[in-house]
Order: C-alpha cells, then structure tokens, then sequence
C-alpha cells in the first residue's frame, strides 16, 4: 500500500479557479485574413434525415477553415525568409502537398506553464488602442512594469490592445479602415531577448499593420518564427482578462495537431488562482 500524501493534488490545487476562454467563437462569416480560405460550418446531415428504428436520430455538419482562421497557433514553419525556415531549415526541402515534414504545428509541445498580459492599451489610458498603433519597446518595458511583473525565459506573453473589441465590426477588425495596432520590430526583438516560448494578441496578424498596406511584410514573423523560434497565437480574446486586470495566470495552449500543418485552431484557457 502506499501512504496518502497530506499535500494537495494538482486538481485540489486548481479547484475554485476561474477559467477564462481566450479564443473568439468561429462562425460563418467571422473577421479573418483574407490571405486565408474563408472559414464555413454547415449542417450536413440533420435530425430527422436518418431515424434509427428505436427513434434515435443525429446531426453533424461540415467544417472548412485554414489552418490560420480564427484563435490559431503559427507553426515555426509557418514563414520563411530567403528560403530557409527556423534553425536554417530550407523550405523547398521539407515541403510538398501534404504539408511540412519539419516545424510543422504537430510539432508544437503543448504549453501548459505562466502567462503574462502586457496590457499596452491600459498603460495609455485607453479601452482600444488606434488603427495602425506601433507598439514598441517602451511601451511593453512600460506595461510590464506597471503591472508589476518581471518577464522569465519560457513564459507566454500576450499584448492587450484592446481590438478584441472590434470583432463584431469586420472591415475595421482586418485593418480595412486605418490599420491595425500591433507590435513592430523592435518590440518583437525586446520580446525575443526574454526568452519567451510564445508571443500572442488580438488582431489576425501579431503586426503594426499600417493603413493600406495590408500583409505586404510582416517582419515581426520573420524576427520571432524564423530567427527566434517563437510561436505567436493570432486572434486571441483578451477582453475579459483585460478587464479583471490580472497580468499573470496559467495558460493552457494545445492547438489541434494537424500533420504537416503550419497552424491550427487553438482554444486557449487563462487558469487564475481563486
């Protein structure tokens, strides 16, 4: 026999969390990248087309996204500069119609570990930060001294920005209409120095996305997949976070692994201590 241990388990540890969902709902129809295939869900079968002989019946339906619609996780293989991917990886090599032999999202290791919110639009007074704000350096040295926090080698981090907000306004939420706020490169190279596993935020791109230039380039793609290794979660929903003000939580972070794939849908959970 063994001896019960007097110390807590994990799940008595966690019991009176609250749980906070960070992924925005996919339907038809959502704010999505339109370098992307439009995301549709469609009842395929439905009650009452097959009854069992006891009565029984069953819906089901149909699911078309991109790997990159939605809350998604990139895959470090998602981007490539000069032809070469992370750790000097080169595309052509690793690649074919049935996706990504190497840095593919299946090889993505599950991140349950800490959290941390650098809630840049709170730092400047405002709900929403403007269409096509540049979020540097400073402001996330700025946030993250605000909330009091230090930043350590493996750690998440999230930018609030507030456009978690503008999801039910689609042309506004894609940077149609002025932009999108976001982190520029430097910001992307300050969150490289910490050491951290993975990069995540409101908008369909972890960008400063200027008024008219769409996703002509996206450097900080290139500073954190291909050059440092970081995965970056797109599309989260920060707002109830941001509104409990808590900048440190567990995170759970499991997007779907999919073979070969350069993203996925993920359903990220902010774990915060009762």
């Amino acid at each position: 026999m063994t001896e019960t241990s007097t110390l807590p388990t994990l799940w008595e540890r966690l019991d009176g969390a609250r749980i906070v969902d960070l992924a925005q709902p996919m339907r038809t129809g959502m704010p999505q990248s339109p370098s992307h295939p439009r995301f549709r869900m469609v009842i395929e079968r439905r009650h009452g087309d097959m009854v069992r002989e006891d009565g029984g019946s069953a819906a089901n339906e149909v699911i078309l996204t991109g790997g990159h619609v939605g809350t998604h996780v990139d895959a470090l293989g998602h981007v490539s500069q000069d032809g070469y991917l992370y750790g000097g990886v080169e595309a052509a090599g690793v690649q074919s119609h049935q996706g990504l032999s190497r840095l593919g999202i299946d090889a993505f290791p599950p991140y349950v570990g800490r959290g941390v919110l650098l809630d840049v639009a709170a730092l400047h007074g405002a709900d929403v930060l403007p269409p096509g704000y540049e979020v540097t350096r400073a402001d996330l040295e700025a946030a993250r001294d605000r909330a009091g926090v230090r930043i350590r080698p493996g750690d998440a981090v999230l930018i609030g920005t507030g456009w978690s907000r503008e999801w039910d306004r689609p042309g506004r939420f894609i940077g149609e209409e002025g932009g999108v706020p976001g982190p520029g490169p430097d910001a992307a190279r300050w969150l490289a120095e910490q050491g951290v596993r993975v990069a995540g935020g409101e908008t369909v791109a972890f960008e400063q996305i200027q008024a008219g230039r769409g996703h002509s380039v996206l450097p900080v793609h290139r500073i954190l997949l291909v050059e440092s290794g970081v995965n970056i979660v797109e599309t989260m929903r920060l707002t109830e976070l941001r509104e409990l003000g808590v900048p440190e939580f567990l995170l759970v972070l499991n997007p779907l692994p999919v073979v070969g794939a350069t993203g996925a849908p993920v359903r990220p959970l902010a774990v915060l201590a009762s």
